[in-house]
């Protein structure tokens, strides 16, 4: 495991003479022939690289200059798994930031998972979930980000948990509204991937600072359960009723301060072959939005390395045209 991360960490160093290995790609036709700026800004989500994370090849401290000098991508979203003992190490979040800063990288929001459920309708539990989550807000302004990532999940009805979901958001968000940090939740599964359903949480709640983050390919409402409660458990799951994609984000977009581009495989023309790319940034266009729009490659077929390419080649190809 040592030696794999020297490996990579070798191949980083090779990549950092300017962006050699970025600059050496081809340019985009679409982009070149346009010259029409994009809407929004690309940033890279850091659970593009999970398994590369899981399996030890990198750590979290190694993602920032990853996203820069393989990439070219200058704005990062961290995932709190990848560094969930850490929200409190001042000594660990500085040494990340002197990272970001050393590569010119601007951390932008943390996603967190793991701190209970913020719907959970157990009063108890619910007001723990939102304590727990209190740290990653800490953490998200000391590092610079302007946002955190959270779930609205919950076990009961749909309007039970819609109700306790307020009630758990509403706190959290008057928390972090003192911080300026912004706490947004992503269609992640379950009531969640209800675009009607999560529209109507972000209503009921009411603040500026509370919104959503649209993911192009997460509107599973119901799906088969995980063997194990790990990534490649979830991966082998299947989805038994999916909400529509383009409908859920257009309900979703009026409240979005991020969105998230989904994407698992591609065409012999760098078209995704589940979510009509152009379809979706024309909803998301059509918002108004002008912010991040991350890269989160999560397929099997491909490297993350080449699908985080191919992704972000994708976006700057119908970003140049809508």
């Amino acid at each position: 495991m040592q030696s794999s991360r020297r490996d990579f960490l070798k191949q980083l160093g090779q990549a950092s003479a300017g962006l050699g290995l970025y600059a050496a790609l081809p340019p985009l036709p679409a982009l070149a022939e346009s010259g029409k700026k994009m809407f929004f800004e690309i940033s890279l989500a850091e659970w593009s690289l999970h398994k590369t994370l899981f399996a030890g090849k990198m750590t979290n401290l190694d993602f920032p200059v990853m996203a820069k000098q393989t990439f070219g991508i200058s704005v990062v979203e961290y995932v709190n798994q990848f560094f969930k003992d850490k929200a409190r190490d001042t000594a660990y979040l500085k040494d990340l930031m002197k990272r970001c800063d050393d590569n010119g990288v601007k951390s932008h929001l943390i996603m967190i998972d793991g701190e209970g459920n913020l719907g959970d309708t157990d009063k108890a539990k619910r007001k723990q979930a939102v304590e727990n989550h209190y740290q990653w807000v800490d953490a998200a302004k000391y590092l610079g980000c302007r946002t955190i990532r959270v779930n609205a999940a919950g076990e009961g009805t749909a309007e039970e948990v819609q109700k306790a979901a307020i009630d758990g958001l509403r706190t959290l968000s008057e928390f972090a509204a003192k911080q300026n940090i912004n706490v947004i939740v992503e269609n992640h599964g379950g009531y969640s991937s209800n675009g009607q359903w999560l529209a109507a949480v972000m209503k009921g709640v009411g603040l500026k600072n509370c919104g959503t983050l649209p993911d192009f390919g997460n509107f599973c409402v119901n799906r088969t359960k995980p063997e194990t409660n790990t990534p490649e458990g979830w991966a082998k799951t299947r989805c038994l009723e999916e909400y529509d994609r383009y409908k859920g984000t257009r309900e979703l977009m009026p409240f979005a301060k991020g969105v998230s581009a989904k994407s698992h495989d591609f065409d012999e023309n760098g078209n995704e072959t589940h979510t009509d790319y152009a379809k979706m940034l024309r909803i998301v266009k059509d918002a108004g939005f002008k912010g991040y729009v991350g890269v989160e490659y999560e397929g099997s077929k491909l490297s993350e390395e080449e699908g985080i390419k191919k992704t972000k080649a994708l976006l700057e190809r119908v970003g140049a045209t809508v």
